[in-house]
């Protein structure tokens, strides 16, 4: 029996709703320019949704000297140029004001702390694995007052990797002072979150928020869960220190 030390958390629609989060801060930046351009404020939030999306789904190493400022300009532009708005200047303010709007979005999931603060008081070390980026990021992390509760914090580009990559995993594990057997991930996408820790050796906890079936064939997470409120109860974790 495996037991567990360790946990690896990702940020965005795991420990915090940040669809819902990016989605209003969206809706506040659409509803503006609507005001001024008399368009429709819904197809602008689509269109910024599929911008970011695309962005996202496709990270890799390549993309970690961007500047994330510039590609959030570069989204909003992309999306502006689908209503038939092409103003560079536009876009630049749409990604400031969506920045501040999002911020005011930021709220950990009802369930959260609870979960970090058991943790700890089990022993176990805490770290942040995401994707995101560090000009953003560290913000999100003290607004959601995740600082003081965890150990370690990795992100893409300050580590210079990306998930699913297990080096990822392997790196995370070590600098807290584990190892992939007594750690474990969790997240709520499975191509992100789940298959390089599966690979890792660490044990998973896939978040199920969006209702995503797993791929075909695919080895199924160590656990499926509804809600980060569920995850505890579901650790192989090692007795009490």
């Amino acid at each position: 029996m495996r037991e567990i030390d360790t946990v690896l958390f990702d940020l965005d629609d795991t420990l915090h709703d940040d669809t819902s989060a990016y989605r209003a801060a969206a809706r506040v930046v659409a509803e503006s320019i609507a005001r001024e351009r008399a368009i429709d404020p819904q197809a602008l939030v689509d269109a910024y949704d599929g911008a970011a999306m695309g962005f996202w789904s496709a990270l890799t190493t390549e993309h970690l000297t961007l500047a994330i400022g510039n590609e959030r300009e570069r989204m909003w532009y992309e999306a502006l140029r689908k209503v038939r708005i092409d103003d560079r200047g536009l876009a630049r303010r749409a990604a400031d004001e969506y920045v501040r709007a999002r911020a005011n979005a930021l709220v950990l999931a009802p369930g959260a702390v609870e979960l970090l603060d058991a943790l700890r008081l089990r022993g176990c070390k805490l770290g942040l694995v995401t994707n995101g980026f560090a000009a953003t990021h560290h913000d999100k992390i003290d607004r959601l007052g995740l600082r003081e509760r965890m150990d370690a914090f990795f992100l893409a580009d300050e580590v210079g990797m990306v998930k699913p990559d297990p080096a990822l995993f392997r790196y995370a594990c070590r600098a807290l002072g584990s190892v992939p057997e007594r750690a474990a991930m969790v997240g709520d996408r499975y191509d992100r979150d789940v298959r390089g820790a599966l690979e890792t050796g660490l044990f998973t906890v896939l978040i199920d928020v969006h209702a995503i079936p797993l791929p075909d064939g695919a080895p199924r997470p160590d656990a499926i869960v509804p809600t980060i409120a569920d995850v505890l109860g579901v650790l192989p974790l090692a007795a009490s220190r």
